[in-house]
């Protein structure tokens, strides 16, 4: 689980929201439960590094504020419309029994294991997140959905993938389909035998040399051309003196 040093804040106006991200520090604010929300700020530093990660925002957090720690989800995080850089996050209070609304991100396993895939079928991902209703506690980290042995035309619903009993998704009423493993849109071109492909190389090569034996034939040699000149001056007849 990952962990952030916070800090209470007790700041009343912009300039003091705006002089706490100048110190390299993001307002964020905890709520939920039956306490109070808590204004707070984090390092920016460490903040970003967390939010590199993947699925910061299904992922809980431990906050350290002042020497307490409490476990909180992200919900939110708002961002500059200029320089992209955090400037503020929502954490919410992880209660246990507590159930909450969030998105989980779809995993997929041994691809290198599909006879479909290695035919060339395509995986048709529907869904890369799917929305689930659970207990804080009991969050999944993802949901794994094992290719090993599947081939084309075969497809995943969300009844196909093993939740805790209380764990559900927020669709209810239809086996809604999370991915597909389809065929091709372009059949691969079977590969030629070596034999044929030898057949047509000799092929080519003999036209070749009887296209350069065809050409050689026609040309006359300089010898030739030289001589053919002398004698048609020869057989000028000279002009008379007047």
């Amino acid at each position: 689980m990952n962990s952030l040093d916070a800090n209470i804040r007790d700041n009343l106006t912009k300039g003091q929201l705006s002089a706490i991200r100048s110190s390299g520090n993001v307002p964020a604010i905890i709520y939920g439960g039956k306490d109070q929300n808590q204004k707070i700020s984090i390092s920016k530093k460490l903040l970003k590094v967390l939010i590199e990660k993947e699925n910061f925002l299904s992922n809980i957090i431990t906050l350290n504020v002042d020497g307490k720690t409490q476990n909180v989800l992200p919900r939110e995080v708002k961002y500059h419309i200029i320089s992209d850089e955090p400037t503020h996050v929502d954490f919410l209070r992880v209660l246990p029994g507590v159930k909450i609304k969030i998105e989980v991100p779809v995993n997929f396993i041994n691809h290198e294991k599909s006879p479909g895939l290695k035919r060339g079928g395509v995986l048709n991902i529907v869904r890369r997140k799917v929305e689930l209703k659970c207990p804080s506690e009991k969050i999944p980290a993802s949901l794994t959905i094992d290719l090993d042995g599947v081939d084309i035309g075969e497809s995943f619903k969300i009844s196909s993938v093993k939740l805790d009993t209380e764990v559900v998704p927020t669709i209810q009423g239809r086996d809604f389909v999370i991915a597909t493993l389809a065929a091709p849109t372009v059949m691969k071109e079977p590969e030629k035998p070596a034999e044929a492909e030898t057949a047509e190389g000799e092929a080519a090569a003999e036209g070749a040399d009887g296209t350069a034996a065809v050409a050689d034939g026609d040309k006359p040699s300089s010898e030739t051309a030289k001589g053919d000149k002398k004698e048609a001056e020869d057989k000028k007849p000279s002009e008379e003196k007047k």
